[in-house]
């Protein structure tokens, strides 16, 4: 099918651009960032290094569920996505998403204590709910990859 080809050849272009991005914010945009804020704010300059290494590991999990994503698309090229094989991907992705969830879990409770006012730790908790949702949905997605890769050997088996 020439469209899912299309698609596979478009979405790993645009994951190479997210890749690269990420690694830009981690290597340039996100020191300077904290460093200007911990001119701007003394009071928290403290949080200059946690926030900077909570932000790169953050980063470090969305780079492992790109490279995840990545093989995963070349199964589908493949055909072969209805697999075993594809399984190893798929819960490196939710594991890696469950780790980024809790880390940013613990950010949202240290947050909460430390920020004055509901603003930043209303908007954390949203990115937190929202976070929740996507590592459940990746449960659900990989519930369905197993039966639909159960289906499959059956029908191998039939045919």
């Amino acid at each position: 099918m020439p469209s899912k080809h299309r698609a596979v050849g478009l979405l790993r272009i645009l994951l190479v651009l997210l890749f690269a991005g990420l690694v830009v914010a981690q290597v340039a945009i996100l020191p300077g960032t904290l460093a200007s804020l911990a001119d701007e704010e003394p009071d928290l300059a403290y949080l200059r290094w946690p926030a900077l290494a909570f932000s790169i590991v953050e980063l470090v999990c969305v780079q492992v569920v790109i490279v995840c994503t990545w093989k995963l698309l070349g199964m589908v090229k493949d055909d072969r996505i209805f697999s075993e094989a594809a399984f190893a991907w798929v819960n490196t992705i939710v594991w890696t998403m469950v780790a980024a969830w809790v880390l940013l879990f613990g950010a949202f409770v240290s947050v909460a204590f430390i920020v004055e006012g509901p603003g930043l730790p209303v908007l954390l908790l949203g990115v937190v709910l929202a976070g929740g949702v996507l590592v459940l949905l990746m449960v659900v997605m990989r519930a369905l990859l197993r039966q639909a890769t159960t289906l499959r050997s059956d029908m191998d088996a039939v045919i």
